[in-house]
């Protein structure tokens, strides 16, 4: 027999519940970054290869300048991005951004005025670029401008544990995940603050199911944040709310265009790593994130 006293209404479970305080996520009910109601997307954008990769030499917080690869990766992505709605679309509104921020590091600043000027090419206005410390690269101490192999050889243990155990280990003189953390939370929030200032939140009760939203231009305004593979693995775990132990279930190939999207207050990741507008370029032995991924490197 079924306790009728275990059965509530949606009325009452609300009522019980409340309204969802401003940052708190109405998914979890856990503390977070983004402002209750949002409605809005966040377009993530790794930057393009550097003299540092073809190297294979652990870049962090160190200068390394875009090759002439890395300059056309830039070009097509903001090619891309400047035409959301060219076959195959864009989960990105049909509009100019609203804010375009980028790492402060040399090789992200390239990437973001690259790709700033083809969507200004296309006709769409940008506003003026932003740099942000809080989306610089992880600093990776003694290990930075080092090979794979130098690395082992003097500092294996720790790059094992890295590899393993990101929030326990990190590169001697380096920054710890949590110290990256308190820096994207800073910058995240004042970004998504910035987002929903003068506009109206939205609501969940509406379809979450893809394929029933409704017809007509996308009023969402949207901002590109240019960065790196480290940070960016940071940034999207913050904003799903998932721990840092999830550091390494994300990967951001060079060029490529990742979107999170912002339903309500709840962030969604829409798009992981797209790539495609790279061509065969996505897949150049030149430019193999997904070799550096596994090496650890950033």
């Amino acid at each position: 027999m079924v306790d009728p006293g275990r059965h509530r209404t949606l009325k009452s479970t609300l009522r019980e519940a409340g309204r969802p305080r401003a940052g708190e996520d109405p998914a979890s009910g856990a503390a977070s970054l983004i402002p209750s109601g949002l409605d809005a997307v966040l377009v993530l954008l790794r930057h393009g290869q550097t003299q540092f990769i073809v190297e294979k030499r652990f870049q962090g917080a160190m200068e390394a300048p875009l090759t002439a690869l890395g300059e056309r990766q830039a070009r097509l992505a903001g090619r891309r991005l400047a035409t959301p709605a060219a076959d195959p679309p864009l989960p990105i509104p049909d509009a100019e951004p609203f804010a375009i921020v980028h790492s402060p590091l040399g090789r992200a600043s390239r990437t973001a005025e690259i790709a700033a000027a083809e969507i200004r090419a296309a006709g769409r206005s940008t506003p003026p670029l932003r740099p942000d410390p809080g989306f610089s690269e992880i600093a990776q101490g003694g290990w930075e401008g080092l090979t794979d192999e130098q690395i082992t050889a003097r500092f294996g243990d720790s790059l094992a544990g890295w590899r393993r155990w990101p929030t326990k280990f990190n590169a001697p003189g380096g920054e710890s995940l949590d110290q990256v953390l308190a820096r994207v939370e800073t910058s995240l929030s004042a970004l998504l603050a910035e987002m929903s200032d003068g506009t109206a939140p939205g609501t969940l009760d509406r379809h979450q199911v893809l394929g029933y939203g409704d017809a007509g231009p996308d009023p969402r305004r949207w901002s590109l944040v240019v960065g790196h593979g480290g940070v960016f693995r940071v940034v999207v775990c913050a904003l799903l709310g998932l721990p840092m132990e999830h550091f390494w279930n994300f990967d951001f190939g060079l060029g490529a265009i990742t979107v999170m999207e912002i339903r309500a207050g709840r962030a969604v990741l829409r798009a992981l790593n797209l790539d495609a507008h790279l061509g065969v370029e996505a897949e150049s032995p030149a430019d193999d994130s997904s070799e550096r991924d596994r090496s650890g490197a950033l």
